[in-house]
């Protein structure tokens, strides 16, 4: 079998909306490469080695139906440059039906991730403030049309440089520049009982503060927590 890029995820529930605890861990499956194995081989493989969870960049059929009662939960996401599209309700509901309720009967859809890291503040990503809520909105209308609202939620993936005072976790709070792009992200979220996803990079973390990020903290295995209770950098 070839080599594929796998790489460790995390949820991460933001504590302010009320849920302190990581609901899923589980792998992802990236796509970019070259002589990449069958989607079904690829499957077969989460199965082999127990894993039960997986973050899909962009669905395609191929990956989809190759999931179909493997009882693996899955988290879809929806590119960057996706969203301007899906500020369309029309666009939104095509997505939606395409992806997931042609396959929610056999494929444990748990999370749509809308968007990936997108902030005001990066030039590349910025281009894409306007549509990231929109879009979001639209998905959620559809998702709660078919009455799937309380077994699918509607999130987003933050780049990270939106917070400030990052260590120790609990004393982390958001730049106060980028309050008017936040603020109606958590309303919504909160709104829907959703959680607030992050890619946590433990590795940068840890190479850019040795003196004060721990390698135990960083890798998950800090046997005391701070006094906020959180046992890493993650939960």
């Amino acid at each position: 079998m070839a080599n594929f890029p796998l790489f460790v995820f995390a949820a991460v529930m933001i504590t302010y909306l009320g849920i302190k605890e990581v609901q899923c861990v589980g792998v992802f499956y990236g796509r970019n490469g070259n002589n990449l194995p069958l989607a079904e081989d690829v499957v077969n493989l989460y199965k082999a080695n127990g894993i039960t969870s997986m973050r899909v960049y962009d669905p395609i059929p191929e990956t989809l139906n190759a999931l179909k009662d493997s009882n693996i939960q899955i988290m879809l996401c929806i590119p960057n440059d996706k969203l301007q599209a899906l500020t369309d309700p029309k666009e939104a509901y095509n997505w939606v039906v395409a992806n997931v309720i042609n396959y929610i009967k056999q494929v444990r859809i748990r999370y749509i991730s809308v968007g990936n890291e997108i902030s005001p503040l990066i030039a590349g990503s910025s281009q894409f403030v306007p549509f990231l809520l929109p879009a979001m909105e639209n998905v959620q209308r559809v998702i709660t049309s078919f009455r799937l609202n309380d077994h699918v939620k509607i999130s987003t993936a933050i780049e990270t440089g939106l917070l400030e005072n990052t260590y120790p976790p609990s004393q982390s709070t958001f730049r106060g520049d980028v309050t008017s792009f936040i603020k109606p992200i958590i309303e919504f979220l909160k709104q829907n009982n959703a959680p607030l996803l992050a890619n946590i990079y433990p590795y940068f973390a840890y190479i850019g503060d040795p003196d004060h990020v721990s390698l135990s903290y960083a890798i998950f295995a800090q046997p005391e927590p701070d006094s906020s209770g959180y046992t890493n950098l993650a939960i």
